[in-house]
């Protein structure tokens, strides 16, 4: 029987297998301009699944996640193929982790509970034990906060138990984050002190880590003085593996704002956009277009925020579009749209309390100086009910008001991508039953709006009716 190991040997020795991949194997994946090794000649199926294993975690690493996908999935069929339940077992982990790092809460969940309940069944708790924080790690993407901080401290202590020092660490991380934008600010300094207690004694940039998670926790409380020391502390080597090193970035921009320095905070956002994917990169857009607003750049500021906007619509990470909306209501309400922002306020505050999240008490002055100016310049009399029907939006609904009428250039003009966002809010909620006028009611326009929507939906989808239309809806869901 295979003798199961406290670490994977695969991780222990990613540094040479990194250097195997930068030889050989990618040469095969990554260009002709190379010599092609040709891997087919490896007689071996688990040989190459073990190679094709380690260049899947180190592209994941490098953030190159379609490589890592790739990888990952021939070395599965590979040992699905050999019934290597435990080989089969640590690549889902991986694979898991991967998913993670580009942040993509559906593909977590994908691979994450096979992996999970493979490892139960084989009683491989160090895997288990990682497959568990991936699903938390999802759940955190997702603002499901609640439940996040349960899992991650069952992870926790459950890895203290068996001295699983490496993920320990890391779950400690993940409970500290999830309480952090849950709003239990005291909670969360003390599982980033466990984590930075435990960092210490593994060393190096795991002492770093724990740095970072004091500093986010202060941003949180609004505690200026102990972010700029926890930024002052990090001025260590750079993290440069996975969500840590996605983390440290968020933090230096958003310490950065705080301390008012403008230059450090575009240089950190920039490079965090330019390493991110998925819920990280959605996060990183935001981030930038804070700083933007901050520097006067309103026009950059609000395509970041679209974008971000579009990417949590995507991979249906939620956690941070609160913020995004926030800050397209600020650029709504200076650009004197204030019925508009005044909608994005409240649906960002409805969010807020679904999913039981918090904005960093950083933010909290400038939030404020902006909603008291849309009260004065709309009057009690306009703002409370335009606010209420912001409030009222579901998230979908709320990203699909934010996203109207952007997005319009280069369309085909035909068939169902041709539709503008405005008409496919129209033929969604069509697809719900609701007439006219209670669709202009729900998308706050008014009836003759609606029916001009759906002449040109229509004509684009060559339909002639209500009925028909359903059922070409039903076929793009």
């Amino acid at each position: 029987m295979r003798r199961r190991r406290n670490v994977p040997d695969d991780l222990l020795n990613l540094a040479s297998m990194t250097q195997m991949r930068d030889s050989t194997y990618r040469r095969r994946r990554f260009g002709p301009s190379q010599p092609p090794v040709q891997w087919e000649a490896v007689d071996e199926p688990s040989v190459l699944a073990r190679a094709l294993t380690a260049c899947g975690l180190s592209a994941a690493q490098s953030h190159n996640a379609e490589v890592a996908r790739g990888c990952f999935a021939e070395a599965i069929g590979l040992v699905r193929a050999l019934g290597d339940r435990w080989r089969l077992c640590q690549i889902l982990t991986f694979q898991a982790m991967g998913a993670a790092i580009a942040g993509d809460p559906r593909a977590v969940r994908a691979v994450a509970e096979e992996g999970r309940d493979l490892a139960d069944a084989i009683g491989d708790g160090f895997n288990s034990r990682q497959c568990r924080m991936w699903l938390a790690t999802a759940q955190l993407f997702q603002g499901n906060l609640a439940e996040t901080i349960t899992k991650f401290g069952e992870v926790a202590a459950e890895a203290e138990a068996a001295h699983d020092e490496l993920w320990r660490v890391a779950s400690y991380g993940g409970q500290c984050i999830a309480l952090v934008y849950h709003g239990e600010v005291a909670a969360a300094r003390a599982a980033a002190d466990a984590a930075l207690a435990a960092g210490a004694e593994l060393g190096g940039r795991f002492a770093v880590w724990g740095h970072v998670l004091l500093g986010v926790a202060a941003l949180a409380a609004g505690d200026g003085a102990a972010a700029h020391a926890a930024r002052e502390a990090d001025r260590q080597p750079i993290l440069v593996m996975g969500i840590a090193a996605a983390l440290q970035r968020t933090f230096n921009a958003e310490a950065a704002l705080a301390d008012g320095d403008l230059a450090a905070a575009s240089r950190w956002a920039d490079e965090f956009v330019s390493t991110s994917t998925g819920f990280f990169l959605s996060q990183a857009l935001t981030i930038r277009a804070r700083v933007a607003i901050a520097a006067g750049e309103l026009q950059p500021a609000e395509r970041d925020a679209h974008d971000a906007l579009v990417l949590g619509a995507e991979t249906k990470a939620y956690l941070y579009i609160p913020d995004t909306l926030e800050c397209l209501a600020m650029l709504a309400g200076d650009a004197g749209s204030h019925r508009e922002a005044a909608r994005l306020f409240g649906a960002a505050h409805a969010m807020r309390e679904r999913m039981g999240t918090v904005r960093f008490k950083v933010y909290d002055a400038g939030y404020q100086a902006s909603v008291a100016v849309l009260r004065d310049a709309m009057g009690e009399k306009d703002f409370e009910p335009a606010w209420a029907e912001g409030a009222a939006l579901s998230t979908e609904e709320a990203i699909a008001y934010a996203q109207r009428g952007r997005g319009e250039r280069k369309r085909p003009t035909s068939g169902w991508a041709s539709l503008t966002p405005a008409e496919r809010d129209v033929v969604r909620l069509v697809s719900e039953g609701l007439a006219n006028n209670d669709i202009a009611t729900r998308l706050f326009v008014s009836p003759r709006t609606v029916q001009t929507h759906l002449t040109h939906v229509y004509t684009k989808l060559s339909l002639t009716s209500r009925v028909q239309l359903v059922q070409e809806a039903a076929r793009h869901t």
